[in-house]
């Protein structure tokens, strides 16, 4: 165990399923977390029924994953019990938010579930820098035509959420005992452009008056932003480009306006606070949070899949009680604990790979660097641009 920044980023090296055996039960305030893709295909991973199990034969448990590195071979993400892991030591009402490749999202989702979380509707992280991976089909009248497991342009990445049943019999009473079984919806509304919304502060409302929209206070004025949704961007020209424009809320929206447009399809689900008209427009991207990639957010590391601590922080944020721990059990350079500390949380890190380790030291001792300093010192160990592994968004070739 090695304790960073005071004591708040601890990180354990070795095996995750050791080392979650080792920590205590209900523990953990969240979990964000960024496993092995495990690319390589299932019938070359682990071959036809029967087939030998050693490092020469053609299909072998051994084969190496995503670009090549071998750690992403195997199916950790993909076990039951892993996952069953992370459920023992995450507090009742926890929430976890773990990366996954388009490919592998659905196994690992069910891998999830079945260790006993329940799944939410995913996050969706747009971008722009995606770069395809084809083969040309090199045969008479089939120019233009590519194969590969990665033919088309990623630009998408899933982002499983689910949550830790609740021990107690509502969400309320979970969140009063446990400080967990909520997320922040106000922490992490989206930027608008300043104009005012207006919600009611309806105070203290018994289940008739919610029924009916009855309330017991007034209409205030909040500056928050808009409603955070499950889909995320890059703020990339590119990723830009693709959303249309469009207005803001143009008619007032409350129980003193009348039945919801969707009432019809959806049924009367209840009342709704009072928003008033925005009154704005633009592109439809505002109404997405952007998370902004800086090429420093790699600090010199060869890792293939680094994320954005920007995107780290939000997410840490949006699930993560106040002074809360998040836990990364595949940590990889760090992010999750650097997110998690400039956050104002505590953090818990489990990385296997000793180059990652040395990875996720740097990156702690950055974090109390100033920008120059930090900046001389990314320079540093990026060394000579053919070293470099590329795009953070798996670009790399």
């Amino acid at each position: 165990m090695i304790q960073y920044l005071d004591g708040r980023v601890t990180l354990y090296p070795g095996n995750c399923l050791e080392v979650l055996a080792s920590l205590p039960e209900n523990s953990i305030d969240s979990v964000v977390t960024d496993p092995p893709y495990h690319l390589t295909s299932i019938v070359e991973r682990f071959g036809k029924e029967g087939a030998a199990e050693n490092k020469t034969a053609p299909y072998k448990r051994a084969s190496a994953g995503f670009m090549g590195k071998e750690w992403d071979g195997g199916d950790i993400a993909f076990q039951v019990a892993t996952w069953k892991a992370v459920l023992r030591v995450l507090k009742p009402g926890g929430y976890i938010l773990a990366f996954a490749s388009t490919r592998g999202f659905w196994r690992m989702s069910v891998a999830i579930e079945d260790a006993g979380f329940i799944t939410h509707p995913m996050i969706a992280w747009v971008f722009g820098s995606g770069f395809p991976k084809a083969t040309r089909l090199k045969a008479e009248g089939y120019d233009g035509w590519r194969y590969g497991g990665q033919a088309l342009k990623p630009a998408i990445e899933p982002i499983y959420m689910g949550q830790k049943p609740f021990s107690e019999k509502t969400g309320t009473a979970n969140v009063l005992k446990h400080g967990t079984g909520a997320i922040n919806i106000d922490g992490c509304r989206v930027e608008g452009d300043g104009n005012k919304t207006f919600i009611r502060d309806a105070g203290s409302r018994s289940r008739e008056q919610y029924r009916t929209g009855t309330t017991l206070g007034a209409a205030i004025a909040t500056e928050l932003g808009r409603w955070p949704a499950n889909l995320i961007h890059d703020g990339s020209d590119e990723v830009l480009a693709a959303f249309p424009e469009a207005p803001g809320q143009q008619i007032a929206v409350g129980p003193e306006n009348g039945a919801k447009a969707p009432v019809n399809v959806f049924g009367d689900y209840g009342a709704r606070d009072q928003f008033e008209p925005r009154g704005d427009s633009g592109s439809a991207a505002r109404f997405f949070y952007s998370s902004k990639a800086d090429a420093d957010d790699r600090i010199g590391s060869k890792h293939p899949t680094v994320k954005p601590v920007d995107l780290k922080r939000y997410l840490c944020r949006l699930i993560t009680p106040p002074g809360g721990t998040v836990l990364d059990c595949f940590a990889g350079t760090g992010t999750t604990g650097e997110a998690a500390w400039r956050e104002g949380f505590n953090a818990v890190l489990i990385e296997r790979e000793p180059e990652y380790q040395a990875d996720i030291a740097e990156r702690m001792r950055l974090c109390l660097s100033g920008p120059d300093e930090k900046r001389r010192e990314i320079i540093k160990r990026r060394g000579l641009a053919d070293d470099d592994a590329g795009p953070l968004f798996g670009g790399a070739a």
